[in-house]
């Protein structure tokens, strides 16, 4: 653990209310800011004294759809300069998703800017409680059990590699559809069947339930029309999304995009994979 630093926690979800309470509970002083809707969160009135902290946590994404602060919690809007502002030049900024706005705002005040959301370990650990969120979706919304159930997931990446033994764990028949062959093994060595994405509409009518990890268009107007009446897709990548949603509106094929699950299913977890990263940086900083 880190000897006491201090540490503001700026902006975010329930995850970086979590981690504001994670840092305190390690001996930190943690201040908050554009938090001040989560219960039992003591936010600081502005950014004043910020520039004295060792480190500065931004939210995951950093900046919302409207390239503004990312502050579901907080009581008004924050553009990110605003919060930039006060900062002094050499400060380190650790940032979720950090866009190329953010970085050329910090390259201008010569802010440290780090994207904790960028590091293998966060990755790999955030695709447990995603894995565990989408298979809370899909035991809500399927009228089955998912044990016997015929299960597709897309994508072998991390997220698939979390989610797909789970299932199967669950009495589901899983496969795995993946481009690189060396995934696709992986995938049969953990007793999974596997499939390339080439011909993919030549096999999606045997599936009950599909869920996509990969970010990039993988099922469009082919794809979604040969899945089976009444099959759900969960959608669980990133923007863009893997996902036709205007094509599969007018099919009629029911999809759920399921962003951003460990701060919706699990934020004190998630906070805590937050806090461990940002303390890898940290010490990586030599701070």
């Amino acid at each position: 653990m880190l000897r006491a630093k201090n540490i503001w926690v700026t902006g975010g979800d329930p995850r970086q209310a979590a981690l504001a309470a994670l840092l305190a509970d390690d001996g930190h002083s943690v201040h908050t800011y554009a938090l001040e809707l989560d219960e039992g969160t003591k936010c600081e009135p502005s950014m004043q004294g910020a520039d004295r902290a060792d480190c500065v946590v931004l939210p995951l994404p950093a900046a919302g759809p409207d390239g503004k602060l990312n502050a579901p919690l907080a009581a008004e809007r924050h553009e990110l300069d605003e919060i930039l502002d006060g900062l002094r030049p050499g400060q380190l900024v650790c940032a979720g998703m950090a866009g190329d706005s953010l970085k050329a705002m910090a390259a201008e005040r010569k802010l440290i800017l780090r994207d904790y959301f960028a590091r293998e370990e966060l990755a790999v650990l955030n695709a447990i409680p995603t894995a565990e969120g989408a298979i809370q979706i899909a035991m809500e919304e399927l009228p089955i059990t998912l044990h016997d159930a015929r299960v597709l997931v897309i994508g072998f990446g991390r997220l698939g590699r979390a989610l797909a033994p789970r299932l199967r764990a669950l009495g589901a028949r899983v496969w795995v559809s993946a481009r690189r062959y060396e995934q696709r093994a992986a995938a049969e060595c953990m007793g999974l069947g596997s499939e390339g994405v080439d011909r993919l509409p030549d096999w999606l009518c045997s599936y009950d339930l599909v869920f996509n990890t990969v970010p990039a268009p993988v099922l469009g107007v082919e794809e979604l029309a040969a899945l089976k009446e009444r099959a759900l897709v969960i959608d669980l990548a990133s923007r863009p999304g893997g996902v036709d949603m205007a094509a599969a509106a007018t099919l009629g094929v029911r999809v759920i995009w399921a962003l951003s699950l460990p701060g919706k299913v699990a934020p004190v977890t998630s906070g805590r994979y937050i806090k461990d990263t940002v303390y890898h940086i940290m010490e990586e900083s030599s701070l």
